[in-house]
């Protein structure tokens, strides 16, 4: 039988779950890849892997999809890895370039501009070779991923988007879920699940692991594990997720 091809999300977020799959050994019964967010999805959707950590925002267009994990990558709050950022005041914003890296985050902007601010807004795509920090006047970028810890303290103004849903709908965000585009085997599925737990339950093993390896590193890596991602795909984030896939049916 052909080994299941599975691509995570190749961020500091992903960490706990790249460790438990190594540390419990499931890697070697699977073929792992590591992406951009956008790029798990069309993978899924393609049916070049068979599991992938996607941005939720693009479940609609794998077809057939099954979430498969008590996991996920959410948070309850501040999130510091998706955020708007200008050097202008919001209000005086026309212009946000969207990240390319990422569907659920572009469309969660959407759905806050819409639902929340109301406000519209001129959205221009990006692409690789995009200089996220050259931005005009009245012009913001939604930017993801570790970069945001990287580039934030260079704008004027920020925003977690994670909080702005956390106010806007008194609920968690989903970022990104575990999906397969095909029923897989229950046996299977237990044992992915205890591998990601592994990683989930053991933060300090995850951060002496990964802590110099990235651009969030030692005890701001922890703090961010720790604190500000939530990996548990409980009721509250299915009801956030449920509501977030309803209104950007409606965009």
């Amino acid at each position: 039988m052909d080994k299941i091809r599975i691509s995570a999300v190749k961020y500091a977020n992903t960490y706990p779950f790249i460790y438990g799959l190594i540390e419990s050994g499931f890697e070697k019964k699977v073929i792992i890849e590591t992406d951009h967010p956008a790029d798990c999805a069309a993978k899924l959707i393609s049916g070049r892997v068979d599991v992938g950590l996607i941005p939720v925002a693009a479940l609609p267009f794998v077809k057939n999809y099954h979430i498969i994990s008590d996991f996920c990558i959410g948070a309850n709050g501040n999130v510091r890895t998706v955020m708007l950022l200008s050097n202008c005041p919001f209000e005086k914003i026309r212009n946000i370039y969207l990240d390319y890296r990422s569907r659920s985050s572009v469309t969660l902007t959407k759905v806050l501009a819409k639902n929340s601010w109301k406000r519209e807004f001129r959205w221009i795509n990006t692409s690789k070779a995009f200089d996220f920090l050259n931005l005009g006047q009245n012009e913001a970028v939604v930017l993801i991923g570790d970069q945001c810890f990287e580039f934030e303290n260079s704008f004027r103004y920020k925003i977690d988007l994670a909080m702005e849903w956390k106010i806007f709908s008194g609920l968690p965000f989903v970022f990104a879920c575990w999906a397969s585009n095909k029923q897989l085997d229950n046996m299977f599925i237990d044992d992915f699940n205890e591998a990601l737990r592994l990683g989930v339950n053991n933060i300090d093993g995850v951060v002496d692991k990964f802590g110099q390896t990235g651009t969030i590193t030692g005890e701001i890596l922890r703090t961010y594990l720790k604190k500000n991602i939530d990996f548990n795909f409980n009721d509250e984030k299915k009801a956030g997720l449920k509501l977030f896939l309803e209104l950007m049916g409606k965009l």
